[in-house]
């Protein structure tokens, strides 16, 4: 029966593997990230410079230039050929990962088939997972080389080597350096240290003016990874942003809150480690890795999922609760998926921060903390009074964020539209030419209209003479953004922009003299609803 089991969940696998491996070749971006790769090291190999490289999407290569030397082979075949291998090899690192933290998930031996199978599918199925396929990413390969050395799979000569190497292709493995100096493990860390440095060099002599470029500019530029903003990027500094924390404060509030959640994860991944749990300090240290980055976009999560599967494994009701929690954040877009029934701004905040969010709760009480509070019990009404208690909490946290308000920043889909956009109808629809607008100069400060899609909302409308500044709030008490008011057409001035959501916007006209004219919040919220319909 077992046998069987196994089988089934291995064959849900495949069937689940080849399903999203044709999804992704029938996407017209797919692997844009592995086109990146290739077409920046096609480039480097006819002599131009690697970090000068753009592709056709307005990507560039963001890696150090050791990430070239070890991604240079793929270049001697087509691109094509390269996608199929890639999507193999990534199918193939999920198994691989899914073998190792199945040793954390179950002590039983007889258990542990199934459980790596289970598992395999689960991580399959995640967000994180299906986002190292769809571009191509090497954050997969990452995280395997990470779990291996952290949880000391690697012969003892040898540990500290991949964790090295994987630093030296993405920066983000380095706290496991730090991790392994946590738990006495020296040499590793020296290995570790060393290879990274002996990486560094070797790309340095094969490479001097890529190395140049890259670790005294282009490591600094995170410009150069995209809009850090954007919902996207997942990480605490990345939720910062999207809070509203202004420019001055912002890097001491992000400094002070890194260093408190990796010290967290870092002493209690000693303890684990000391109760010889290494596959439980390797993927919560992996999670402070997501936390910590200013930039964990979702295929660089893989951590979080992991640490899901080990918390449902585990045996108290609030660490099950909290598992279950965080693999449905990172299984699906809660932001996406509950926005319809997600009416209070607050809320809808926390949906889509969710991730950010469970990481960083699992860095500070990761596998220990309030998540020990419950612990295995045989007793009925014990089991019933932890599950209350798992109750009342996630509604006392929902309660408080129903009554915040959206941050003054939360909204990283907002775009004030310039003066060239005027020639696409998708931004200005009220009027288009100078008679239609001429037909909205009416004695009304403003005149608007809304257009509702998947994940913004437009506004587009003309202004009044009267109105010479024009203001959007997404939120109630958030900091307003200003509108520009274009004349593309003598005698009219009109303006565009988008959100994410009207629900709480307020748009506010102001004279010349500063004062306030009219304000716009129930209006907005009413032709958000008519354009819905």
């Amino acid at each position: 029966m077992r046998d069987r089991r196994v089988a089934l969940a291995w064959a849900a696998f495949v069937v689940v593997a080849l399903v999203s491996c044709v999804l992704v070749l029938v996407r017209p971006d797919h692997l844009s990230d592995l086109h990146i790769y290739y077409g920046a090291l096609s480039d480097l190999h006819a002599g131009k410079p690697l970090y000068g490289y753009v592709a056709e999407n307005g990507g560039p290569f963001t890696y150090p230039p050791f990430a070239a030397l070890v991604l240079g082979p793929i270049t001697a075949v087509s691109e094509g050929m390269v996608q199929g291998l890639w999507l193999v090899a990534t199918c193939a690192a999920v198994i691989a990962i899914a073998g190792t933290v199945g040793v954390a998930l179950t002590t039983r031996r007889s258990r542990r088939p199934l459980v790596v199978a289970v598992a395999a599918t689960v991580l399959m199925l995640s967000a994180p997972v299906q986002s190292n396929l769809r571009f191509g990413q090497v954050s997969i390969f990452i995280v395997l080389m990470a779990l291996l050395d952290g949880m000391g799979v690697l012969p003892p000569r040898l540990r500290g080597t991949l964790v090295g190497m994987a630093a030296a292709i993405k920066l983000t493995p380095l706290l496991f350096v730090v991790y392994f100096l946590a738990v006495g493990r020296y040499r590793d860390a020296g290995r570790a240290a060393a290879t990274f440095v002996a990486c560094a060099g070797v790309a340095a002599i094969v490479l001097p003016g890529e190395s140049w470029t890259y670790w005294t500019e282009a490591v600094r530029q995170t410009s150069r990874i995209g809009n850090l903003a954007s919902l996207g990027n997942q990480s605490l500094h990345g939720m910062l942003l999207r809070v509203g924390v202004d420019e001055a404060s912002l890097p001491l509030l992000w400094a002070g809150l890194v260093a408190l959640i990796c010290a967290a994860a870092l002493l209690r991944a000693g303890q684990l480690t000391r109760q010889g749990r290494p596959g439980h300090a390797a993927v919560l240290v992996g999670c402070a890795t997501v936390a910590a980055s200013p930039v964990s976009w979702t295929h660089h999560q893989v951590w979080p999922v992991l640490a899901a599967m080990l918390l449902i494994g585990a045996s108290g009701v609030t660490q099950r609760a909290a598992g279950a929690a965080l693999l449905a954040a990172m299984v699906v877009s809660l932001g996406a998926v509950l926005s319809p029934i997600s009416t209070r701004p607050g809320v809808q905040f926390l949906f889509e921060n969710a991730r950010a969010v469970g990481v960083c709760l699992l860095c500070l009480f990761g596998f220990g903390g309030v998540a020990v509070a419950a612990q295995r019990t045989s007793r009925r009404p014990a089991a019933g009074r932890a599950w209350l208690r798992v109750g009342v909490t996630a509604t006392v946290a929902l309660a408080f964020f129903a009554v915040q308000p959206l941050p003054a920043g939360a909204d990283p889909t907002f775009k004030a539209y310039t003066l060239d956009d005027v020639v696409n109808p998708r931004y200005f629809f009220v009027c288009r030419g100078p008679a239609e607008c001429a037909a909205y100069a009416t004695d009304a400060p403003v005149t608007f209209g809304t257009r509702a899609e998947k994940t913004k909302v437009r506004v587009n409308g003309v202004v009044s003479p009267r109105v010479t500044r024009l203001e959007y709030y997404s939120a109630p008490g958030g900091a307003p953004r200003a509108i520009p008011l274009l004349a593309p057409y003598p005698g009219t001035r009109t303006f565009s922009f988008r959100s994410a959501t009207m629900a709480q916007g307020r748009l506010v006209a102001y004279a010349s003299d500063g004062q306030r004219i009219a304000s716009y919040d129930d209006e907005l919220a009413a032709a958000l609803r008519t354009a819905v319909r």
